[in-house]
């Protein structure tokens, strides 16, 4: 895992049903999550977007995160739950942590149980934060850009036909900038799959229809900021305007781009909103750490083979070598940081896109006569100008060295990242790797 995921604890309900939540942090004040309309806490913690997301957030605040009943790691519940039930929920969890007053914070449909609770207990409310608010289901006179009765039945019938697909992972409506990413669909389908069943997503989805809060809106009494990306796709910025027009005193602020979900376009930049409004300033970010995944290649028997054809025909070799890595980089949006003289030290924003770089640098090497191991590894980097260290990198440096000729070799965090890729791995059991503590599990991706 790219972070120490936190214990998942259960809060009861009054009418008995139990909460799946988590606490992230430790920070002067309470903020809970009140994700959209499903979720898996666990799960979530399998994808470095989210990741960085919860701890940003975690490093200004106590942060609560819960599945919603009938979702994720919750009780199932028969029927559909409530706005009182979602409120129950949100008041279970914060007295199972002890919470006496929080801000509260909404994204997309769980805007409506963050609006309703802060409405209903602004005593227990210090602040509201809503993202891309839904807060109307079907388009009327007063909202005409509002999802139609037509668009409803065209996703339900599209749920029903490829719920926790690939091609059902919502990631080219929801998610624009991921369009075309495998890896982000296999994920998101993997995700959707662990957060409700079919029939259960469905239920949920019929329920959202009726959604209408916009007589609550008026009656929040608690500073309000709304964030919406003004292309969104999926929930139109038109959302977060009327919202934003209609709670007293309430803070509106779009932001450039298309996706959906908080965490996975300009997020620092949506955090940073988040902790002004909350806090007051922005703290410093140190960006010279990032969550990357790193890869190593190394030539296996150079020496050997340079003694073998002379100094001239290895580097002529040696040249066509690094040309075809620098074509696979490019082709695999790898950043090469450095030359290691027989092989490339190179990054990746996502480790799937390293391992398939990976198998095409091997490939290409086979074509050239020679043969490469490979290692690859997901974890924080720090730069430090053009060169990256950490332990990460010392992590994937001895991945690689474990890794045999024409073998890539990934740790199990990244095998774990890349769940629903289709990338097959076969197991190469646990291992030493020196200096770094403790035992780790290797596998090779297999073509």
């Amino acid at each position: 895992m790219p972070a120490v995921m936190p214990e998942t604890r259960y809060a009861k309900a009054p009418d008995g049903v139990h909460i799946a939540y988590q606490v992230v942090g430790s920070g002067p004040f309470d903020l809970i999550f009140a994700n959209s309309w499903c979720s898996h806490i666990e799960f979530s913690w399998s994808r470095p977007a989210i990741v960085r997301f919860y701890e940003h957030l975690a490093s200004f605040c106590r942060l609560i995160l819960f599945d919603k009943r009938g979702t994720g790691l919750s009780d199932p519940v028969a029927g559909v739950p409530t706005m009182d039930d979602r409120m129950d929920d949100m008041q279970a969890v914060l007295d199972a942590v002890g919470s006496e007053r929080a801000a509260v914070f909404g994204t997309s449909e769980g805007a409506c149980s963050a609006i309703m609770f802060a409405a209903t207990y602004p005593e227990r409310t210090a602040a509201m934060v809503l993202f891309a608010p839904f807060v109307i289901g079907l388009a009327d006179e007063e909202c005409p850009w509002a999802w139609t009765a037509e668009f409803w039945d065209l996703l339900r019938e599209a749920m029903e036909n490829s719920w926790g697909t690939p091609d059902g992972s919502g990631v080219e409506f929801c998610t624009p900038s991921l369009a075309g990413d495998e890896s982000a669909r296999g994920w998101y389908a993997h995700y959707w799959r662990s957060a409700a069943s079919p029939g259960a997503a469905v239920a949920l989805l019929e329920v959202n229809t009726e959604i209408d809060i916009r007589p609550v809106l008026p009656t929040v009494r608690v500073p309000t900021l709304v964030l919406q990306r003004s292309d969104e796709r999926w929930i139109n910025v038109n959302y977060g305007r009327y919202t934003a027009a209609h709670i007293p005193g309430a803070t509106l602020v779009e932001l450039p781009g298309t996706d959906h979900y908080p965490w996975e376009q300009n997020a620092d930049e949506v955090v940073g909103q988040i902790e002004e409004f909350l806090t007051g300033s922005r703290s410093e970010r140190d960006d010279d750490r990032v969550l990357a995944t790193v890869l190593f290649t190394d030539i296996v028997a150079s020496t050997e083979q340079a003694s073998d054809i002379g100094d001239r025909s290895w580097r002529e070799l040696l040249d066509a070598h690094d040309e075809m890595v620098r074509r696979q980089l490019e082709r695999f949006s790898g950043n090469e940081v450095k030359s290691t003289g027989d092989g490339v030290l190179a990054t990746f924003d996502g480790p799937a896109r390293g391992i398939r770089c990976a198998m095409a640098i091997s490939d290409g090497a086979r074509r050239l006569g020679i043969r490469v191991r490979a290692g690859v590894h997901t974890g924080e980097l720090e730069r430090r100008g053009d060169d990256v260290g950490g332990i990460a990198v010392h992590i994937g440096s001895r991945v690689a060295q474990q890794a045999e000729a024409n073998e890539v070799l990934v740790s199990s965090t990244v095998k774990d990242l890349v769940a629903g890729s289709r990338i097959e791995f076969a197991d190469r059991g646990e291992h030493v790797l020196k200096g770094v503590p403790g035992t780790w599990r290797l596998f090779a991706a297999v073509a």
